[in-house]
């Protein structure tokens, strides 16, 4: 394909997309598959209700088989972005599809992240990098724009520990409870956080964060990426584990975007 279209300006800009269009393809196939089968969505168009991975759910033949260098190209590795967790330039970065409301993502949550925070985040190796994917009706809308807000004011990792207590997902994620959760949070600002909670900027974001997991097929949560090795479902601790370690004897040199490192 020629670099300019002489009857197209937009010759290279459709370029990409075919590219990035067989990219979303393979990973649809991966992330997809991997949990379609077990949790059957009623609509993954991008729109419609999907399930919540099973727990200890054996990873698919594509997650196991080996990394894709489309989906590492999902790491955005922003040093500014407040719903990440560890260096920009860190070997490994996870992406993190989950939902407040989605019960086995507070399991993940509880059991699991903190010892990867520990293990990975405190020496360098793991970012993390979360995505509001929010799949269970209304609360789970106003659960993901909270946390956004909450993020604002530098307290996202704060509100979503508070939001995915055991017993929170139970009392629901209406407005007086988002306000609650925000102040266990630490945010020092309520009244600004309801109204950044209430944005179109607090609705695009989520929106961008969804309409990524849908385009990768993910029908499930939680989800994750992990230096293009997609794990479905809240895994043994093990999984990551290997994943991560395995990801990090292989990494090149991240390129660092947003100002550099956290």
């Amino acid at each position: 394909m020629p670099k300019n279209n002489p009857t197209n300006g937009n010759g290279s800009k459709k370029s990409r997309n075919i590219a990035i269009g067989a990219g979303v393809a393979v990973a649809a196939v991966l992330l997809g598959v991997a949990s379609y089968t077990a949790t059957k969505p009623a609509d993954s168009s991008g729109g419609g209700t999907v399930k919540e991975e099973a727990a200890g759910a054996a990873p698919s033949t594509e997650s196991q088989a080996g990394v894709y260098p489309e989906l590492e190209k999902l790491a955005r590795r922003d040093a500014k972005d407040p719903l990440a967790q560890g260096r920009a330039d860190a070997p490994v970065v996870m992406v993190e599809y989950a939902d407040f409301k989605c019960g086995f993502c507070g399991k993940f949550a509880r059991d699991t992240e903190p010892g990867l925070v520990k293990k990975y985040v405190e020496d360098g190796t793991l970012r993390i990098e979360w995505r509001n994917f929010p799949i269970f009706g209304a609360d789970s809308e106003r659960a993901a724009r909270a946390a956004w807000a909450a993020g604002r004011q530098g307290r996202f990792w704060q509100f979503h520990e508070a939001a995915y207590a055991e017993g929170s997902k139970e009392k629901g994620f209406g407005d007086a409870r988002l306000k609650e959760l925000a102040k266990d949070a630490g945010v020092k600002d309520v009244d600004k956080f309801v109204t950044d909670a209430g944005s179109d900027a607090a609705k695009s974001a989520v929106k961008k964060d969804q309409e990524e997991a849908y385009g990768l097929g993910a029908a499930a949560t939680p989800s994750f990426v992990i230096n293009g090795r997609p794990v479905s479902g809240a895994q043994p601790d093990q999984v990551f584990h290997q994943a991560i370690e395995s990801a990090a004897k292989s990494a090149k040199p991240a390129g660092k975007k947003g100002g550099g490192s956290e």
